[in-house]
């Protein structure tokens, strides 16, 4: 009976939180607060998109097969990273990769049951948006409707999860989980599923010159050297039953840098020449450009305080003026903007604009790299103050860089728009947020009058 009497209140509570976004129902598009609610009818009608395509749309065979081979090797017995391989090359993902898609490999019968694994896959697509929306809801800063454009809208995203199965989506997820976990203060957990996600993927990567301030801020140097040690100590166990065979073959495979991509599937570079596009000089600049940007970054937008960077290397609680703990229950963070940030959205600013600015200087960008940093373009656009007439332009840029993604092939166009809309975003993340010193001095306490200990 009390079940029951709780499920009707809670059912109550539901129709009235709907009848309510009703009424309101300009509100609950512009105010950052109805996103609960927005983010629930989305997700709702993302089980039945991802349905329909799969029903309806032809898939289109990939990556898939050769995945399923390079596991197979390993299934069968072959520790020798150099000699795991696939229709479409050797294996070039960590070993964690290995590990989840054996799992997939089992369950979906060696492979063979396709229509189940792209069912597995938007059982990912839903869950990967539940962490995405939990993150916006924390940061309290999107107006709800720009989510419509993030879920229905995208033909690209829906075609990487269920119709393409790439691993993409899968370390996207994980990274999620643990930005999630980065926001409850799960600092130790966080870093695990971080580490996690690199080792499906080394894109994460992009995401590790933020956290790595993030910790620096948090902890201090001593203080975030276990912190780094879960994430080194969980590549090696994972990597362990390779490195022990071939080391050198292991690292070499799975991490990569130096790896050259192929100039027809790419998506950010078509408008140069392909002799420039393989050209090391052009590599290294990009990543020349890279650093200076992350510099750029940390000295003035991530770091605000008067006091040298290198004061993050001391422990916070030896700092001067003594640094707040980078806690959610902050208020007001210590790199501020000219408008309040808190402190769920000041660690999503970091790690997001880390990730966009190693997107931007990426040497490549194939389709499925789009969900790399996809569900981070509203943040991106919207964490700024915004006046009305600048929401148009916003969704205007997320159009745009929409259609880059899925002109194929790449055209000179579409490229050079890309980097176009990447820039823009860039200067407004630059001109947007310009830290402005916050004072965390405590009021003085005024002792009691003789009035209010009488009040009293």
């Amino acid at each position: 009976l009390r079940a029951e009497t709780r499920s009707g209140m809670a059912a109550g509570r539901g129709a009235a939180a709907l009848r309510r976004a009703w009424r309101e129902r300009r509100a609950a598009l512009l105010e950052p607060r109805y996103t609960p609610l927005v983010a629930a009818c989305l997700c709702l009608a993302e089980g039945g998109v991802n349905l329909w395509v799969i029903r309806r749309v032809p898939y289109t065979e990939i990556d898939w097969k050769a995945y399923m081979q390079e596991v197979e090797g390993f299934a069968n017995g072959t520790l020798d990273y150099t000699q795991l391989k696939g229709d479409t090359g050797p294996l070039v993902y960590p070993a964690g990769f290995v590990y989840i898609f054996l799992g997939l490999y089992y369950a979906t019968g060696r492979g063979s049951d396709i229509r189940l694994a792209q069912y597995l896959f938007a059982g990912l697509y839903l869950l990967n948006l539940l962490l995405v929306f939990r993150i916006y809801c924390r940061t309290n800063k999107v107006p709800p409707y720009v989510f419509f454009f993030m879920c229905c809208a995208s033909y690209r995203i829906h075609s990487i999860f269920v119709l393409r199965l790439f691993n993409d989506p899968v370390a996207m997820a994980i990274l999620f989980l643990a930005i999630n976990l980065f926001l409850e203060e799960r600092w130790s957990w966080g870093c695990f599923l971080f580490s996690l996600a690199v080792s499906v993927k080394m894109n994460i990567l992009l995401f590790a010159p933020g956290l790595l301030f993030l910790l620096l801020q948090r902890f201090g140097l001593l203080g975030c050297i276990p912190k780094l040690c879960i994430c080194a100590l969980l590549q090696v166990v994972l990597g362990l039953p390779f490195l022990l065979v071939n080391p050198v073959g292991y690292l070499t495979r799975s991490f990569d840098l130096g790896r050259q991509f192929q100039f027809k599937w790419t998506v950010n570079w078509r408008f140069l020449p392909e002799e420039v596009f393989q050209n090391r000089v052009f590599h290294a600049a990009l990543l020349l450009a890279h650093l200076a940007g992350l510099g750029l970054f940390a000295l003035h937008r991530w770091h605000s305080s008067k006091e040298n960077i290198l004061t993050l290397l001391k422990d916070p609680a030896k700092r001067k003026p003594a640094s707040p703990r980078l806690t959610v229950n902050n208020i007001l963070w210590q790199a501020s903007c000219v408008y309040p940030l808190n402190a769920s959205a000041w660690i999503v600013f970091i790690l997001f604009s880390s990730n966009f600015l190693g997107v931007c200087c990426s040497r490549s960008l194939h389709y499925q790299f789009y969900v790399w940093y996809f569900h981070t373009l509203p943040y991106l656009l919207w964490c700024t103050p915004t006046t009305k007439l600048a929401h148009m332009p916003k969704v205007l840029l997320l159009g745009v860089i929409e259609l880059c993604w899925n002109t194929y092939p790449s055209t000179v166009c579409s490229s050079l728009s890309l980097h176009i809309c990447h820039g823009l975003i860039l200067l407004q993340l630059w001109y947007g947020t310009a830290p402005t010193p916050v004072s965390h001095t405590p009021p003085p306490s005024r002792k009691p009058t003789a009035m209010s200990k009488k009040a009293q």
